[in-house]
C-alpha cells in the first residue's frame, strides 16, 4: 500500500471512530491534521485553546493505532473522572495512581498487560519509577500523550519538576509518536516544551486562539465583593462558574460573602485539606449552579463545559495565566463571560510581590514583563480579543463585537496635563523633601485635601498641592494606574512608592503626549435574565420559547441519570446536544444517532430514555416528573490531591 493510500486509511478510520465514539460527523479546526500526522507514527506539539478539542488529538490515535495510549497527567484527583467520561463513551480506560489500593492497581496493570485497556492515564511522578518504566516495557503502547505541557516550562505558573524527566519517553521508546499538548503557550514557552521534552523533530501544531463564546469584561474596581455579587445577579444566576483571588484569604472571605447572599459557593486553594479539597472539586463536577472561588491551584484540567462565567477579582500575574483560566468558561461553545475587576492597588501589589519575591533579576525582568502585557491588556482602548491574540502571534480583527471595548467604545482623552501634575508631584516630594509617597498621598496633594498625614508633612505647603480638582479621586487613581502601565511612572519597595522612570522626563518636557482612556460603562450580557432554578440557561435562551420546555425536561432526566450513575451530569450528555435533540425531536434511535455528541454507546444506553422523555411531552398526560439536575447529590468518597 503506498504512502498516500495509508494516510488515506487512516485518516478514514480516524472519521469512522470520531463518528462512531464520540458522535460527530467532521473534525474541528487542527485536529484532523494533528490526527493524521499522529497515527502516522509523528510527534507532535499542540497548542490549542481550552475547550478546542486538544483530546480528541490523543484519544483518536490511541483508539485507532495498535495498542495502549499512554496518557501523562498531571490531575490525579481528576483521573477518575476522565476515566468515567471515557467508559460511558465505551472507550476502555483506566488509571494508576496513589488513590487506588494495592488489588486496584494490580487489576489495571493486568488489563493493561492483556492489551484490554485503549487508554491508561498516569501521573509524571510515576515515570520515575523503574517499576512503572518496566510495566509499559512488557506491554503495547500506541502512543505517548503529555498533557498540561506547559508545566515543563521552568517558569510557568503550573510547573511541575517530574514533567523535566519525560524525556526518557523518546529515548526508551523510539518508534511510538509522543503528542505534547497545552492549552496556552508563548512563542518562547512553545519551545522550551519542545527542548525540555526532548523532541526536536515533532511536527507544531498552533490552532486559532480566538473563543469568540467568551466575553472578555474588565471593570474599574470599587468594592469587588459587592461588584461581583450585582454580575451574578443580574446575568449569571443559577450558573456554574470560577472566581479567582491571589490569596487564600480573600478566596475564603469571598466564597463565604456569595454564601451568606444566596449564591451556592465552595472555596479551593491549597490550604486547605485534601479531603476537603477534593470534595469541593467533586461537588463542583457534579452540581448545577455552583461557584467555586479559588486561588490558582483549581482548574487546570476540568472538563466540565458548562462553566458559563470565570471572574477575577485580584489581577492575574500574566496574560498567559488569564487567558488559560478564562479559557475554562464556555467549552461546549455556548455563551459565556470572562469578567474581572481590577483597580491601582493590583498594580501596586503585583509589583510589590515581583521586586521582593524569590529569583534573580533576569526571573524579576521577565515577570514585569508579564506583568506589563497584562496591563496592557487591561488598559487598552481596542479590541480585548485581538489584544489577546497579538500576544500570541496571531492575526485579529479590528473588531470582534463581543467584549467591552467593542460594545461599548471607551473614549480617550488628552491626559498629558494630568500626568505632569502627578509627575510634578513625585518630583517635589523628592527633590524638595527627599520623600517618597504612594498614589493615595499624591492624589491627596492634589486635591487640596488637608488630611492628618498631609498636614503631618506640610504637604499642603507645596506649590502642586489642590492644582488637581478638576478630576475626581477615582479619575486620578484611574490616570496613575494608566502610567503605571504605560512606564511613565513606577512602584517602588516594601510600601509601594512612586518613582520617575527614564520616560518620565519627555512628559515633564512637554516633548511627550500622554492619551489615556475614560472608564467605560458597565456592559450588560447579551442574555436574558432568569430565576435561579433555570441554570442551563445559555442553551436554552438559544431556543424557540416553545422548546424550552422540552430542554428543560431533558435535563431533568440527565439529572436523575447522573445521580443515579455517580457520574456528572455532563458525562451523559452536554447542555449543547440536549439543545439539538430538543431542536431535531428525533422519533427514533436511528434519528437521535445523527446528532452531534451521540456515539453508538451513548445511543445504546440513553437512547431509549430520551426518546421516553420526548415521547412523554408529546403525551396528553405529559412527562412523568423527574428530579432536576440541581438534586442533592451523594456525599463524594475523599480523593487525595
Amino acid at each position: 500500500m503506498s504512502e498516500v493510500t495509508e494516510r488515506e486509511a487512516g485518516v478514514s478510520e480516524a472519521l469512522a471512530t470520531l463518528h462512531r465514539v464520540f458522535g460527530y460527523d467532521a473534525f474541528r479546526g487542527e485536529q484532523e491534521a494533528v490526527i493524521e500526522h499522529v497515527v502516522g507514527g509523528g510527534d507532535a506539539v499542540v497548542l490549542m485553546p481550552t475547550g478546542g478539542g486538544k483530546s480528541l488529538c490523543y484519544q483518536i490515535p490511541a483508539l485507532v493505532r495498535p495498542g495502549t495510549g499512554i496518557v501523562v497527567s498531571p490531575l490525579i484527583a481528576l483521573m477518575q473522572d476522565q476515566v468515567d467520561a471515557l467508559r460511558a463513551l465505551g472507550v476502555r480506560a483506566g488509571f494508576v495512581n496513589s488513590t487506588q489500593d494495592f488489588d486496584e492497581r494490580r487489576t489495571v496493570e493486568a488489563e493493561f498487560l492483556a492489551g484490554e485497556l485503549d487508554l491508561l492515564y498516569l501521573a509524571p511522578e510515576r515515570l520515575r519509577l523503574d517499576s512503572t518504566l518496566d510495566l509499559l516495557s512488557r506491554g503495547k503502547i500506541s502512543v505517548f500523550a503529555i498533557d498540561e505541557a506547559h508545566c515543563v516550562a521552568q517558569w510557568g505558573h503550573d510547573f511541575r519538576p517530574d514533567y523535566l524527566t519525560l524525556s526518557v519517553l523518546g529515548q526508551r521508546w523510539p518508534d511510538v509518536p509522543r503528542i505534547a499538548l497545552t492549552a496556552t503557550a508563548t512563542h518562547a514557552t512553545h519551545r522550551e516544551i519542545t527542548d525540555r521534552l526532548g523532541m526536536p523533530d515533532a511536527r507544531h501544531f498552533v490552532a486559532s486562539f480566538d473563543r469568540p463564546n467568551i466575553q472578555y469584561r474588565i471593570v474599574p474596581k470599587a468594592d469587588p465583593k459587592k461588584q461581583l455579587l450585582s454580575f451574578l445577579r443580574s446575568e449569571h444566576e443559577g450558573d456554574a462558574g470560577i472566581v479567582y483571588c491571589l490569596s487564600r484569604k480573600s478566596v475564603e472571605a469571598t466564597a463565604e460573602y456569595l454564601s451568606k447572599n444566596g449564591v451556592a459557593a465552595v472555596p479551593y486553594h491549597a490550604g486547605l485539606d485534601a479531603g476537603t479539597r477534593a470534595a469541593h472539586q467533586s461537588r463542583f463536577l457534579r452540581e448545577e449552579g455552583l461557584v467555586v472561588c479559588a486561588t490558582i491551584a483549581f482548574g487546570m484540567g476540568i472538563d466540565k463545559p458548562d462553566v458559563r462565567f470565570v471572574a477575577h477579582l485580584d489581577l492575574p500575574k500574566s496574560v498567559e495565566g488569564y487567558y488559560q483560566e478564562t479559557g475554562r468558561a464556555g467549552r461546549d461553545g455556548l455563551a459565556s463571560t470572562a469578567w474581572m475587576a481590577y483597580g491601582l492597588q493590583d498594580v501596586v501589589q503585583q509589583r510589590k510581590l515581583i521586586d521582593m519575591g524569590e529569583g534573580d533579576e533576569a526571573f524579576r525582568r521577565r515577570a514585569s514583563s508579564h506583568l506589563d502585557a497584562m496591563l496592557a491588556l487591561c488598559e487598552t482602548a481596542r479590541c480585548r480579543r485581538a489584544q489577546l491574540l497579538t500576544y500570541f502571534g496571531q492575526e485579529a480583527p479590528e473588531s470582534c463585537g463581543n467584549c467591552d471595548t467593542c460594545l461599548t467604545p471607551p473614549e480617550t482623552w488628552d491626559g498629558t496635563v494630568a500626568a505632569q501634575k502627578i509627575l510634578s508631584t513625585v518630583v517635589r516630594l523628592d527633590r524638595e523633601r527627599r520623600q517618597k509617597f504612594g498614589a493615595g498621598q499624591i492624589i491627596d496633594i492634589l486635591l487640596g485635601k488637608r488630611t492628618a498625614k498631609v498636614i503631618q508633612f506640610d504637604h499642603d505647603q507645596l506649590s502642586v498641592f489642590g492644582i488637581g480638582e478638576e478630576l475626581a479621586e477615582v479619575e486620578w487613581r484611574g490616570v496613575v494606574r494608566q502610567l503605571l502601565a504605560q512606564g511613565l511612572i513606577a512602584v517602588e519597595g516594601e510600601y509601594g512608592t512612586l518613582v520617575l522612570t527614564e520616560d518620565s522626563g519627555s512628559v515633564l518636557g512637554r516633548q511627550r503626549e500622554v492619551h489615556l482612556r475614560k472608564e467605560a460603562k458597565p456592559v450588560a450580557a447579551p442574555r436574558a435574565r432568569r430565576s435561579k432554578s433555570s441554570g442551563g440557561a445559555a442553551a436554552a435562551a438559544e431556543l424557540p420559547a416553545e422548546l424550552v420546555p422540552v430542554f428543560e425536561a431533558l435535563r431533568a432526566w440527565r439529572g436523575a441519570q447522573a445521580k443515579e450513575n455517580g457520574v456528572p451530569a455532563y458525562v451523559i450528555f452536554h447542555d449543547a446536544t440536549l439543545r439539538e435533540i430538543a431542536l431535531q425531536r428525533p422519533t427514533s434511535v436511528a434519528q437521535l444517532g445523527t446528532i452531534g455528541g451521540v456515539g453508538e454507546k451513548k445511543l445504546a444506553t440513553w437512547g431509549e430514555g430520551v426518546l421516553g422523555v420526548l415521547a412523554g411531552l408529546d403525551s396528553p398526560a405529559g412527562p412523568d416528573p423527574a428530579p432536576s439536575d440541581e438534586a442533592e447529590p451523594e456525599p463524594p468518597e475523599d480523593i487525595d490531591w
